[in-house]
């Protein structure tokens, strides 16, 4: 058996301390970029409206560059334009007015069905009134406090 004496075991020391150091370089730059990802919105929007609705919760929560970029993916708008619509978001204008919004998948029309108000009575006296908040914001692209404010006057 080889014998080994101080300076071997230095030099076997070095190069474990050297190998930890290069995995918890590589740990701690991967937790890093984990941290720094957003995650993707939940849901899809199908209507104007659902987009509105989307965008205005990204902006509220300060992620203005990725209201941006899903603006840009659902209506082709260049930078500049979709830019000028998430900052008018912020500054208290609806998206739904923007002329770009036609370019999205308007819903089919409901043939037969009652009027807003009716179907919003009938929930609200079933003693769902949180859905008929989400049918009133759905339908309508108003915000969480105009559709409880539509709901409660019914």
């Amino acid at each position: 058996m080889p014998n080994i004496g101080v300076p071997e075991i230095l030099m076997l020391l070095t190069i474990v301390g050297i190998i930890a150091a290069i995995i918890a370089a590589i740990a701690i730059s991967a937790g890093k970029a984990a941290r720094g990802r957003t995650p993707h919105p939940m849901t899809t929007p199908t209507t104007p409206a659902e987009l509105e609705h989307q965008l205005q919760a990204l902006v509220n929560e300060g992620k203005t560059i990725l209201a941006i970029k899903i603006l840009r993916q659902h209506t082709g708008l260049s930078l500049q334009d979709a830019k000028t619509a998430v900052d008018g978001m912020r500054a208290g204008r609806r998206l739904i007015d923007h002329p770009a919004m036609t370019r999205l998948p308007q819903p089919p029309p409901r043939l037969h069905q009652a009027d807003l108000a009716t179907r919003v009575r009938e929930l609200k006296a079933a003693g769902r009134e949180q859905q008929a908040v989400h049918l009133v914001i759905g339908e309508t692209g108003m915000t969480q406090g105009e559709a409880q404010t539509f709901v409660q006057a019914l």
